[in-house]
């Protein structure tokens, strides 16, 4: 330690000798009244490693904050605290430092995802009115020592909320213990169970074992069960070694040898608990929330069911709402409705169903708006004895107004009322507004856009919850068997909603100046996401029933080999009796833990796979596991009994990039590559015998993207000249000539390509190849040599959005991001690869959906009898009658090379076969 160190830690342990001689204010009584003292630092860390990597719309890491907000609104909900204090840890020395300079030493620096956070953080629990409490040169667990002594001493009972072991030396008769990840109180007979030794010997075990975390050193080799023996025996440090000469064996050298860091170790996790806090106990008094900043700060971190949490604890004035909401149920009341819609230059639309899959769902009514404030809702099914409209003849008369291109349609969603509308024979056109799609263009990282959330979001109303109407679980009824008066106010209301919310958002959208990003490319792509989801495509049942039978074969083949390499029979399913065969009976080190023991995800597994073939067994046997049960036999369940087609859904208000996301089923995540996959793909066809589908994939897209936004001269000279650019990129890494290139130099070569767009590091790629960490810094860094245009276009990229606060691709599609650090390092933390991410996968989203709107423009001007079918990432699949093969093939390849002029030209590879396995 240097003087200058030295002189600051001797300075702060005399102000804090001075502060603890001042008088402090208390309460007078705390008798029957619980306080509950949160341990920030150690709660944080313990949620940030729990909870997976979370992204808040402005592309910021919050899944600490996530964690931590929920965990003190449970704190709140459940248990009931009458006060509530969040003690945090100070930067710099403490006084412990004074007495050990390599206190704290081996600690590593704070995750680059979690320093942003705290921040947040603080916020947050400025906003649940908390006090926040941290003094120079103390540690929290300092301050909760100080805090459970006070309560105690005014009869109150004190909980802990921390997983800091020191705070055991302070468990008493009213103080204890909450973990509450676990929801479960540590008191002194849990401490027993567990250490074999009571509170008061708490600091002396400490003193003995030592702690690693902490850098104190206790006495070497002195572990837990010797400690206990040793205090149970002698009670107390001093009594040890009062009674040294009586230990037998190495034992009494080692705590001879030990004395001095045992004494000192003991200081060191000693507890002050009387650190100079100046408590207002009214301060603590829970639930002083500010409701309005809390509900913002859950919109600004994407916590859309938090916030209902936070406003079931908080009494709120409801708003103001005044409407009009009108059943038109007979026929005169229709035809002075058709009058006033006839005239409408454009008008919000949504219809009723009775079920929420489109390509089977039956219309039950429709609801339309043009006035704010203003709805009619048109039923055509309702409850027995209720006055409808007939179904046949409304649609026919609204057909004119729904088809006509020249009346602008408002609403949400509209591709499910296009679908609906398809089914029953009217193909909508018009679409001029979707409020979900503004919405998310607005706030890509937003994970929620319904219109229950935009409603409260943009207009601060709460809307009538569909679960209102029909119910849930057994109870659960259809729409068409609610009062139709009920079902005229929730129709209506979506309709006027929708209506409301159009001018607002799109005054932002232009505002953001994605006005035009909405208009020619997400507005009509969904009348192209109707089209590919009306298709759907053929599933061959016979070939998946085989596939079935295959898969349960080679499961039950998998599961004999594992019982034999385990030694026995038990559930493979089940992560408990999995950690105890690998980690008690195989005796494999445990790589990491979860809140319920040692982790047994698949990043674990593959490490361990390399000492033993046990978890390579596991590995096989959960993938086999999981086609069978996702796709296998999941798939016959989803073939439209009247299409017999399998009917996806594509979202194009999910992926916060701009990419399509599909579900029921997702195809997306079918391998690509394993023989598994093509087994599966194999059972998808064109839907008649003697057609043919056909596949057109962009090649390496996004490093094309990436070299027409670096202008990297090596690397889109490489895409010019079309070599193979991982082959290139191997032979110029590792100096050989490209017939030298092995195939592990060219496999290492495409993870760095596609690595550095999601900002691998050099652990990550050694991970990935099973090859040194140095071997694999050396790699990137002559990538970065070999190709300086990459690295100068990241670090342009990064220090825009830093002063911007957003990143944008080729499209204008924006991201808002935040957490960029200056000069940022090429360990990069989660913002930083998020805003790379979106520029370059969000770029190749753009590419691909101009392309599948130009393709389906063209196929409809030509009048082809093909069909699109399907998107999958940068794929796009037709089924084609064999006499236009050459014509589609032509006319697919020319739309999607021809999209956009980059500065590299874009390949389109374009197969056919007779299922999806052969292209």
């Amino acid at each position: 330690m240097d003087d200058r160190a030295e002189d600051e830690i001797l300075e702060t342990t005399a102000a804090i000798e001075a502060q603890r001689t001042e008088t402090l204010p208390v309460a007078t009584s705390l008798a029957g009244q619980t306080v509950y003292v949160v341990d920030a630092n150690s709660l944080i860390f313990q949620v940030f490693h729990a909870i997976p990597e979370m992204t808040g719309p402005q592309g910021e890491p919050v899944n600490a904050v996530f964690g931590f907000m929920r965990d003190l609104l449970y704190l709140i909900e459940h248990r009931k605290p009458n006060y509530l204090y969040c003690c945090f840890d100070m930067a710099g020395p403490t006084f412990r430092h004074t007495r050990y300079d390599q206190y704290k030493a081996t600690r590593s620096e704070m995750p680059n995802d979690l320093a942003p956070q705290f921040a947040s953080i603080h916020r947050v629990v400025e906003a649940m009115g908390i006090p926040v409490l941290g003094i120079e040169g103390f540690e929290a667990d300092d301050l909760l020592a100080t805090l459970a002594r006070q309560t105690e001493e005014l009869g109150g009972d004190c909980y802990l909320v921390t997983a800091d072991k020191d705070c055991r030396q302070l468990i008493s008769e009213h103080v204890k213990i909450y973990n509450v990840r676990k929801d479960a109180v540590f008191d002194a007979e849990a401490l027993r169970q567990d250490w074999g030794i009571a509170p008061g010997q708490v600091v002396d075990f400490q003193a003995l074992v030592g702690d690693s975390v902490d850098n104190v050193p206790g006495v070497a080799r002195i572990g837990p069960k010797t400690a206990r023996e040793l205090l149970e025996k002698y009670g107390t440090l001093e009594g040890v070694y009062e009674h040294v000469g009586e230990v037998t064996g190495a034992k009494k050298q080692w705590l001879i040898d030990g004395r001095e860091n045992a004494f000192l170790s003991r200081e060191l996790v000693q507890l002050e608990s009387a650190a100079p806090l100046a408590i207002d106990w009214n301060d603590a008094c829970v639930g002083c929330f500010d409701v309005d900043r809390l509900l913002a700060l859950c919109a600004e971190f994407g916590f859309h069911r938090m916030a209902d949490q936070v406003k079931a604890l908080a009494v709120r004035t409801p708003e103001q709402w005044t409407a009009d909401y009108r059943t038109v149920d007979t026929p005169e009341k229709f035809e002075a409705f058709l009058a006033e819609l006839r005239s409408q230059p454009h008008f919000s639309f949504d219809t009723e169903t009775t079920c929420i899959t489109p390509t089977q769902a039956e219309i039950v009514g429709y609801s339309f708006a043009w006035t704010p404030g203003v709805a009619y809702y048109l039923p055509v099914r309702g409850p027995l004895g209720e006055r409808t409209l007939d179904a046949r003849r409304t649609l026919e008369a609204l057909r004119p107004m729904l088809e006509d291109p020249q009346i602008a349609k408002i609403g949400q969603n509209l591709k499910y009322d296009m679908l609906v509308l398809r089914r029953a024979g009217v193909r909508m056109r018009g679409i001029a507004f979707d409020t979900m799609v503004a919405s998310y263009l607005l706030d890509a990282g937003e994970r929620n856009h319904n219109l229950d959330e935009l409603a409260a979001r943009f207009l601060n109303h709460t809307n009538i919850k569909i679960t209102e109407l029909i119910g849930t679980g057994k109870n659960q009824k259809c729409i068409d068997q609610v009062p139709i008066a009920r079902v005229t106010e929730y129709a209506g209301e979506d309709a006027d909603v929708a209506l409301r919310l159009w001018p607002i958002l799109a005054a932002r959208l232009k505002e953001s100046q994605l006005d035009e990003l909405l208009n020619s490319l997400e507005t009509p792509l969904i009348e192209v996401l109707a089209e590919l989801e009306h298709n759907g495509i053929r599933v061959d049942l016979a070939r998946l029933a085989e596939l079935s039978r295959e898969y349960g074969h080679r499961l039950l083949g998998l599961e004999g080999e594992i019982y034999e390499l385990a030694g026995h029979r038990f559930n493979i399913a089940s992560p408990k009796q999995l950690q105890q065969v690998l980690f008690t009976e195989q005796g494999l080190p445990v790589l990491a833990k979860t809140k319920t023991g040692p982790s047994t995800d698949v990043d674990v597994l593959m490490e361990l796979a390399r000492q033993h073939p046990l978890p390579a067994k596991i590995i096989e046997y959960r993938q086999f596991a999981k086609l069978k049960g996702t796709y296998v036999d999941a798939l016959p369940a989803l073939v439209h009994p009247e299409t017999k087609r399998v009917h996806a859904s594509f979202h194009q208000a999910v992926a916060a990039t701009g990419r399509l996301s599909s579900s029921d089923p997702n195809l997306q995540n079918i391998p690509i590559r394993t023989e598994t996959g093509r087994e599966i793909r194999s059972a998808f066809l064109p839907g008649y015998d003697d057609w043919l589908l056909l596949a057109a994939d962009y090649s390496q897209i996004e490093l094309r993207v990436l070299a027409h936004f670096s202008s990297d001269s090596a690397l889109c000279s490489a895409f010019a000249r079309d070599e193979d650019i991982h082959t290139l990129v191997a032979s110029q890494v590792y100096n050989v000539s490209l017939d030298q290139v092995t195939r592990d130099m060219r496999r290492a070569a495409k993870a760095v390509n596609f690595g550095i767009i999601y900002g691998q590091s050099a652990f990550g790629l050694a991970r990935a190849l099973d090859i040194e960490q140095e071997e694999a810094a050396k790699f990137i860094d002559a990538y970065f040599q070999r190709y300086p245009g990459v690295g100068e276009f990241f670090a342009k990229l990064l220090e825009d959005a830093r002063h911007r606060g957003y990143v944008t691709t080729v499209s204008g599609r924006r991201r808002a991001i935040r957490g960029i650090r200056p000069g940022a390092p090429r360990q990069r933390n989660l913002s930083e690869r998020t805003a790379i991410n979106t520029v370059i996968q969000g770029s190749a989203a753009d590419l691909i959906k101009h392309a599948m709107i130009n393709i389906y423009r063209r196929m409809n001007h030509e009048q082809v009898r093909s069909r699109m079918l399907l998107q999958i990432h940068d794929e796009l699949m037709f089924e084609t009658p064999a006499d236009e093969l050459e014509k589609m093939s032509a006319l697919v390849r020319e739309e999607m090379s021809g999209v956009m002029q980059l500065c590299v030209p874009l390949k389109v590879d374009v197969k056919n076969g007779r299922n999806w396995a052969e292209v």
